[in-house]
């Protein structure tokens, strides 16, 4: 049984130890190995857990049998060796006088999918989710859920409890539609077990989900992962140092004057400030018209009176709410910052505090939907060691930031959009769990880095596969079109962003592509057909780790070239492959969404195109044209197919 000794996480951990371990204090198994789990066919099981230090540990599973011992810090690992796709088994441990058994264990292939909202969006909110629900169920698929967490150092499992479950009605209605789709649709042709494991988190940036080693390895991060080593032993400290760094930045900023400080106590917050209703809450609903539909940034500042006793204590600054960044400031010095609806609560430094006027600063970055200090009023207040407080219930200032805040410096520590929090909150606890692939859906909250994360998303890949295995094949999800259609060509961060994944899906034989560019919602950032994607997910894992001859994806442009005809004058012709049953495009004669583009940014024009076979030829009122693009657009207007009604994805391509 779980001593009663030690930290909350650990009396959650305890509460999710499986009924059947018996003896000792503590189960011998991790946490991924419980009843229904799925272990990876056709490589070696690679199995570990806890017990005494130097305690024998034997393990037996499907015949097999192997020993070792656990090392000086209790920790131990063994391998069983690899099995054909079966079960049910049951797995046991034993150490002394402690066994754990789980029962009802499967052999079949495990997938890691990971990303995120898109990929955390639930089955109820996919398209036809009644029926799919009232549908669902199957004694092979299994799924897992990882708790979602953040932290500044690795973890070695998880926070919460969590569990192997069997798909049914019940279970898939809050689980990860593209995943499960994923799997429903895989297990048509490759008749196995399948195991899910969802790791996703909405807003997350990709810098989230790398390791701590492979960023310092990377380089450009150090300074960055230096203040979040720092703050897992000394969080204030660590908020004052970061803070720092978000001033220098602010002060950059175009539009902001010298001196324009409103995180300093002797700045005044009169010209462009206004007085904030009391409650606080959502600024969309202050009936101020430019507030309405406002995506950006806000800061917000108030006073509160101390006296000397008070101001000598140790304290703690509570916000409440927050949506959905904030980074907080009290007598000129950053106390904090985080991401997400949680309420926040600050540790003050000693000596911050000052008898008389004590200023509040706090700036808030809203980037979708709703924003701005939403928590309840009664929570905002300073709370003191002796166990009293001061509401912070003098009047609010606000002044909005005219300048595009969206790049703002987040803090390394932040859960979403740190660096490797949720890596090491969400990734590491899997330890090196045997897996046949990942599936990787994430990259809107990265559009305006194009660039860096072209090497983001190969550094992640390459750091999984030092954890998972070095041949871990890689699915990513092209992002799906959001946003208006365009009425002329356009430069799109998204576009970018997309071309990205494409470089880095094909440029190996281990990577593929998924394209949605055509099932995507422009007035909805999660598209809800995510049995579309399955399927295509599907069609990818055939190709790049079954083996099957078939595209991965859609039509893929591999030249472009000119060429002059007499009497029609000089044309590009682009040339695709990976071409099922010939190009088509739907709703006319041609398809639409190519541009050609001289050299110049702002030179490309739309181009009237003709399909020859496997090519497109391409016409457009540019003088030496030297790119081809297609599809370059948030939310382009594309519809060039092939027979087998996949897509043409976005794509930019020189001309030879």
């Amino acid at each position: 049984m779980c001593s009663a000794a030690g930290a909350l996480l650990a009396v959650s951990l305890c509460s999710a130890l499986p009924a059947h371990a018996a003896g000792g204090d503590a189960a011998l198994l991790h946490a991924m190995f419980q009843d229904h789990a799925v272990l990876q066919r056709d490589q070696p099981i690679r199995i570990w857990g806890r017990a005494r230090p130097a305690e024998e540990v034997q393990v037996d599973f499907a015949g097999h049998k192997a020993r070792t011992h656990a090392g000086d810090d209790g920790h131990w690992e063994l391998q069983i060796p690899a099995q054909q796709a079966g079960g049910p088994y049951t797995l046991t441990a034993t150490a002394g006088d402690k066994v754990q058994r789980i029962d009802d264990v499967l052999v079949g292939d495990v997938w890691l999918c990971s990303g995120q909202s898109n990929m955390e969006l639930q089955v109820h909110r996919a398209l036809d989710s009644h029926s799919e629900i009232s549908g669902a169920g199957s004694e092979t698929i299994r799924l897992l859920t990882v708790p979602q967490a953040g932290s500044a150092l690795p973890q070695e499992t998880f926070p919460k409890p969590t569990q192997w479950i069997k798909l049914t009605q019940e279970t898939v209605r809050d689980f990860s539609a593209t995943c499960y789709y994923f799997a429903r649709e895989l297990q048509k042709t490759v008749d196995v077990p399948m195991g899910l494991i969802n790791a996703a988190w909405g807003g997350s940036r990709i810098q989230a989900w790398i390791s701590g080693d492979a960023l310092r390895a990377a380089g450009g991060f150090d300074a960055e992962l230096d203040v979040l080593a720092q703050y897992a032993t000394d969080p204030a400290t660590a908020a004052g140092r970061w803070g720092e760094r978000w001033q220098r930045w602010w002060r950059a900023l175009p539009t902001v004057a010298p001196g324009e400080e409103p995180w300093n106590p002797e700045y005044g917050a009169d010209e462009g400030w206004g007085d904030a209703p009391r409650e606080l809450g959502a600024w969309e609903h202050w009936g101020i018209p430019e507030l309405a539909d406002f995506n950006g940034m806000l800061w917000f500042r108030t006073t509160v009176e101390l006296t000397a006793q008070q101001a000598a204590q140790e304290a703690r600054l509570s916000i409440g709410a927050a949506d959905e960044i904030d980074v907080t400031w009290v007598n000129g010095r950053a106390v904090g910052s985080a991401y997400g609806g949680d309420a926040r609560e600050y540790a003050l430094p000693r000596g911050l505090l000052r008898e008389g006027r004590n200023i509040v600063a706090v700036s808030v970055l809203d980037t979708y939907r709703e924003g701005g200090l939403t928590g309840p009023h009664s929570v905002r207040a300073l709370r003191f060691g002796d166990g009293s407080s001061v509401p912070l219930d003098g009047a609010w200032r606000y002044r909005i930031v005219r300048e595009d805040a969206s790049q703002a410096p987040r803090a390394p520590w932040q859960t979403v959009a740190g660096l490797t929090t949720l890596h090491n909150g969400m990734i590491a606890p899997l330890g090196r769990y045997g897996l046949r692939g990942a599936l990787w859906y994430q990259g809107e909250s990265n559009t305006f880095e194009a660039d860096a994360y072209r090497d983001l998303l190969r550094i992640l890949r390459s750091d999984w596969r030092a954890r998972f295995g070095a041949g871990l094949p890689l699915l990513v999800v092209q992002l799906a079109a959001y946003g208006d259609a365009p009425t002329k060509p356009v430069e799109s961060g998204w576009a970018e962003l997309r071309a990205a994944q494409r470089d880095v899906a094909t440029e190996e034989a281990r990577s593929a592509l998924a394209v949605t560019i055509d099932i995507g919602d422009r007035y909805d950032l999660h598209p809800p057909n995510k049995q579309e994607l399955g399927r295509r997910l599907a069609r990818a894992a055939r190709h790049v780790v079954y083996g099957e001859k078939l595209p991965p994806s859609g039509p893929v442009p591999l030249s472009a070239r000119r060429l002059a005809e007499a009497g029609k004058g000089d044309a590009v012709v682009v040339a695709f492959g990976d071409v099922t049953n010939g190009l088509v495009a739907y709703g006319a004669d041609a398809p639409i969404g190519f541009e050609l583009c001289g050299s110049d940014a702002g030179s490309c024009r739309y181009a009237d195109a003709e399909i020859r076979g496997n090519e497109v030829l391409l016409r457009a009122p540019v003088a030496q044209p030297t790119r081809v693009r297609y599809g370059w657009a948030d939310s382009p207007v594309v519809t060039l197919f092939d027979g087998s009604r996949m897509p043409a994805g976005p794509f930019e391509i020189h001309i030879q």
